[in-house]
Order: structure tokens, then sequence, then C-alpha cells
């Protein structure tokens, strides 16, 4: 269970004093809390408890609605796992296989799982060992840039995860 710590601003702040750096990033030492939340109050920015220091904790001037939206997006964009989707038909040309291979490898290399899916319209559905050899060749060639999570030769679907 992770556990988060609600962060402490303007007048939540107990501590007599603090180290104060305004909003400029400039370190002003040691302050009194109040004298530093009026220098907040006058620039309309908020006082924020950075760290709990051993002696004094650290406080800075800014503005809190524009950090909680900057750790919001910042937390959103490293959250989210990609899957890339690449479809074939049974009959790829091998420039367009090269290219959806190396493709795929860039995918991997950057951390993102690849997921590819062989398609068969109607007549295809007799050369299915095709589309199955297809599928092996894919595996073969991406051996070496990634690993294979799944492999459904039913429903003729490969994921390759990075390695």
């Amino acid at each position: 269970m992770i556990v988060v710590q609600k962060q402490l601003i303007n007048s939540q702040i107990k501590s007599p004093q603090v180290f104060l750096i305004d909003h400029e990033n400039n370190n002003r030492g040691l302050t009194d809390t109040k004298e530093a939340l009026q220098l907040a109050e006058s620039l309309e920015l908020d006082l924020v408890l950075v760290s709990e220091g051993k002696d004094a904790p650290v406080a800075k001037i800014l503005n809190f609605g524009k950090l909680q939206y900057q750790k919001k997006k910042r937390q959103g964009q490293s959250a989210r796992p990609t899957v890339k989707e690449v479809r074939f038909r049974p009959n790829v040309g091998a420039a367009d296989y090269n290219l959806r291979i190396e493709q795929a490898q860039g995918w991997l290399k950057k951390g993102d799982s690849v997921k590819f899916a062989i398609r068969l319209r109607g007549r295809e559905h007799q050369y299915r060992e095709k589309a199955i050899e297809l599928l092996d060749r894919i595996v073969n060639d991406l051996s070496e840039a990634g690993k294979v999570q799944s492999l459904d030769k039913r429903s003729l679907i490969a994921q390759v995860i990075p390695a």
C-alpha cells in the first residue's frame, strides 16, 4: 500500500521557522514562518513545504495549483504502458514486411510492446499455414529485440515485449 503524504501549504505549516526558497529560486536562509507567509501573500503565491528537515523544514514560494497540475501531468505520462499493433495479411510484400519489422524493433527499443495480428479474408482462410509461417517468421526476426509474451496460432496473434 502506498501512503500519499499531503503537502502542507500556507497556514498548515506549524513550524516556527523555515529555510525559505523564494519564487525566483533564491535561497533566503532561515526565516520566520509568519514572515515567509506574508512574503508569499504579497506575491499572491503559496508557501509550500518541500521537505521536512531536522532543524527546520524547507519551504518554497510558488503557485501550488500549478505544482499540482504538473505533478498530475507527469504521473499520467509515466503510467501508461503502450501497446503498438501491427496488422498483416498473409501475402505481404517483402518491402512492407521489412518496414514493419524495423518499426517494431524501434518501438521495442523505446520500451513499448508490439502486437502482431494477421488477418485472413475470404479465400485466404484456405492458406492458414502460410499465415502461421509468417507469424513464426515475425517471432524469429524479432527474437533479439524482444521476447514473445504470447503466441496464439489459432487467432494468429503474437505479442512481443521488450527484452
